[in-house]
């Protein structure tokens, strides 16, 4: 039965070198040297060996883990990719991540909870956007749909408030309803539904009243005026009437554009 003859420290502190028989055998840990009682003398049957090798592996690798969690929080497929980038098998990575499971530090479903309600407190991302970024972190769909499900409609008015934060000074620089649907495409953007974005944008209360209305009507027109002023003027003013159809002003107002009422007409090349 082979004989443990000599135990040396290596240069990386903490590993120690074991030799059976006066020969090099394997490297251990502090750990797995305690563990054992690894000392010179003790002899070590073939299986108590592969045994020793064993918990060194896992707890090299629960030890690696645990240290990657200290940083933030995880998932468990990311501490499997990270164990797998620094070299350790499959087995032991899967024993670590049992261990750390069992001892509370690995929850996927408290990951995705803590992710939303993160998000909600400092976050800009809507629910799909979420659960697109959780998936890519290897959590399963219905964990995710899971935490997205406790969540009521109206739990998202603040992240979506902070998308549109920036949008509030075109007020009066562009019609309502264009701001509006701007405010819409904005939001389904960062992942947030027709539905959600529709609450957000009403709690937002972007009635316009008379004045700014007729601010954006002037900026638009004059925006249109300058883009097709060398047109013949029939092809001009068809030109511009689909030009504030289509930033969301009505009809009667294009109207009243185009008659001069809002600007002069001759003092249009004045702007």
């Amino acid at each position: 039965m082979p004989i443990i003859t000599k135990v040396s420290s290596q240069k990386r502190p903490g590993r120690y070198n074991i030799f059976l028989d006066g020969k090099y055998a394997f490297s251990a840990s502090e750990q797995t040297v305690a563990e054992f009682v690894l000392l010179k003398g003790q002899e070590l049957t073939d299986e108590k060996v592969n045994e020793v090798k064993q918990y060194d592996e896992d707890a090299k690798a629960t030890n690696l883990a645990s240290r990657y969690l200290n940083y933030e929080p995880r998932t468990v497929y990311e501490v499997l990719q990270y164990l797998k980038d620094h070299g350790i098998d499959n087995e032991p990575a899967q024993a670590a991540v049992s261990q750390l499971t069992e001892m509370g530090f690995l929850d996927d479903q408290k990951y995705v909870d803590l992710a939303i309600r993160q998000n909600l407190r400092i976050g800009t991302d809507g629910p799909m956007t979420i659960s697109r970024k959780l998936t890519q972190k290897g959590i399963d769909p219905e964990s995710v749909q899971t935490g997205l499900e406790q969540i009521d409609d109206s739990e998202w008015q603040d992240a979506g408030q902070r998308v549109l934060k920036s949008m509030k000074s075109k007020i009066g620089r562009i019609s309502q309803r264009e701001l509006e649907r701007k405010m819409r495409t904005k939001l389904m953007s960062h992942g947030f539904s027709s539905a959600i974005a529709d609450e957000i944008i009403a709690e937002l209360d972007l009635a316009q009243d008379e004045s700014e209305q007729l601010d954006a009507l002037k900026k638009q027109g004059v925006k249109a005026y300058k883009r097709f002023r060398r047109l013949p003027e029939q092809e001009r003013n068809s030109k511009i009437r689909n030009y504030l159809y289509t930033h969301g002003f009505a009809s009667n107002e294009i109207d009243s554009f185009l008659a001069g009422e809002i600007i002069p007409l001759d003092e249009l090349a004045d702007y």
